[in-house]
């Protein structure tokens, strides 16, 4: 499988490296567990002052717990699936216990209940579940990435934000970034970013993110439409969305066919105003995907001139980031070169 971290690439022997998701300024958080509201009902109350003070006896509990959710009555499966999910998100420690008792094949059945709130209760236990890196193993394994998939079809608004939760958290094991790819998960992801909530939006920016490592899977993003809700996320400087889209739009431009539907959807425009008014991250950003368009393209550079973007380049290669200053430089050097053949223009190694 073919991944990456990021855009790297050299120029007339300069190195330069987009900046990563795994930077300290990175704008991607991971779910770290779920923001479902809590569950009100006294009988749950009851219960989590039981489970509060069971811990002498959380094995039994945590046993009767998985055999109430492959119980006939759907009541009784709804407690136990809100039972584990409490206990699965308050306590680190309880996760792992959890899986070892028996808990995830009955929560996936759970995640393809045609009862929706049923169908919920599952994707949030098992998100909390999967937040255990040894448990995002045999969660895979077990069959969970085809019902997550279709619960970002389905499920309540709050079931598609939490599948896309667990299928980020998934997706952190490499062998699991095709297989997420080819379940049909990329499309729908790209739905929830156009369509969905903030959270939706902010939950499939940073799944996409890291599904699009591998090189199919930008080809996925690109044909299912993404393009255009991610320029739409930054040009809407109100919409807090500026750094993820541009951070996604990053990792996607490393292949042509994104570079072709980045400016087919307008792209350029965009990322110049960035550049003239965005923060320093989201300039360094957006100085890094024009260098990237812009490398072996005449058209695009002519493009990219047009848009007026010498001007805040220059600015940028004096006030920006250290990384910003020698993207920028880079830039300039390539938007002022003679429009014509130049094979000096062209990057020596390319890493895609």
């Amino acid at each position: 499988m073919e991944t990456e971290n990021g855009a790297n690439y050299t120029y007339m022997g300069r190195s330069f490296g987009n900046t990563s998701a795994n930077d300290d300024s990175s704008p991607f958080s991971d779910c770290n567990s779920d923001r479902s509201g809590e569950f009100q009902t006294a009988a749950s109350e009851s219960r989590r002052l039981l489970i509060a003070c069971a811990s002498e006896n959380s094995d039994d509990l945590l046993r009767q717990l998985v055999l109430d959710l492959e119980s006939c009555s759907i009541d009784e499966q709804k407690q136990a699936a809100m039972e584990i999910r409490l206990l699965a998100k308050n306590k680190p420690e309880n996760r792992f216990k959890i899986a070892k008792a028996g808990a995830i094949k009955p929560l996936i059945t759970l995640i393809s209940s045609p009862d929706s709130q049923l169908q919920e209760y599952g994707v949030t236990a098992i998100l909390n579940l999967s937040l255990c890196d040894e448990n995002k193993e045999v969660i895979a394994t077990s069959g969970a990435i085809t019902p997550l998939v279709r619960a970002l079809r389905t499920g309540t608004s709050t079931a598609k934000e939490n599948a896309a939760c667990a299928l980020l958290r998934l997706s952190q094991v490499e062998e699991n970034k095709v297989a997420i790819g080819r379940s049909g998960a990329i499309p729908l992801l790209v739905n929830l970013l156009e369509s969905g909530g903030i959270r939706g939006k902010k939950d499939a920016a940073t799944a996409l993110y890291s599904l699009c490592s591998a090189k199919e899977n930008k080809k996925r993003a690109v044909h299912a439409g993404i393009m255009r809700p991610l320029v739409e996320l930054m040009a809407d400087f109100g919409s807090n969305m500026v750094d993820k889209s541009a951070f996604v739009l990053s990792m996607l431009v490393t292949i042509q066919e994104a570079r072709t539907a980045l400016v087919e959807e307008g792209g350029i425009p965009v990322l110049v105003e960035i550049i003239e008014v965005g923060s320093q991250r989201q300039k360094e950003i957006a100085v890094g995907i024009l260098l990237q368009i812009c490398e072996d393209n005449l058209l695009h550079r002519a493009m990219v001139a047009r848009e007026g973007a010498i001007p805040p380049l220059v600015a940028l290669s004096q006030s920006g980031t250290n990384r910003a200053k020698g993207k920028a430089e880079t830039l300039i050097d390539l938007l002022r070169q003679p429009r014509s053949g130049n094979s000096a223009a062209r990057t020596a190694d390319v890493s895609v």
